[in-house]
């Protein structure tokens, strides 16, 4: 959008640079930072442009891994939560104190959703690159899938 509202501008010009696709006017990037976190769109691409495809992947893992960090946190299942929840229902970690049970848990929570963060971003890199994603019907199915794995 703002490549065909502000073609040739100095903000344009840093997130890319587009060219139309095929007959249908869709355009895509070439160039920039917008090309660079857009998947590759054949495996030979993927081949030829090895830089492109790293940075494509480390930014969709990095990415997952980030956001479910954050949704752990957002969503009140964070260590701090999980020690309070445990102390209300008299569960306790032996030989640990309040603060001590609270520490155990960051570690062993923000590990597993960063963890988790990185096995969804692999599989949708790897999804991504066999063409599932792509449509919201390939979307639905891949995010209905993730869920019930998870």
């Amino acid at each position: 959008m703002l490549y065909r509202n502000f073609k040739g501008t100095f903000v344009t010009s840093i997130f890319g640079s587009w060219q139309e696709a095929g007959n249908q006017g869709q355009l895509v990037p070439v160039g920039g930072l917008i090309y660079y976190i857009t998947s590759p769109r054949t495996l030979f691409d993927a081949i030829r442009d090895p830089i492109h495809t790293v940075i494509y992947i480390l930014f969709i893992v990095g990415s997952c891994a980030l956001f479910s960090r954050t949704w752990i946190e957002v969503s009140g299942q964070g260590p701090k939560e999980v020690a309070l929840k445990l102390k209300s229902e008299g569960m306790f970690l032996k030989g640990h104190s309040n603060e001590a049970t609270y520490k155990k848990l960051k570690k062993h929570i923000l590990t597993a959703a960063t963890l988790g963060g990185i096995c969804i971003g692999l599989l949708t890199v790897f999804a991504d690159f066999l063409g599932a994603i792509g449509s919201g019907t390939g979307i639905l199915l891949t995010v209905n899938i993730i869920y019930s794995l998870y």
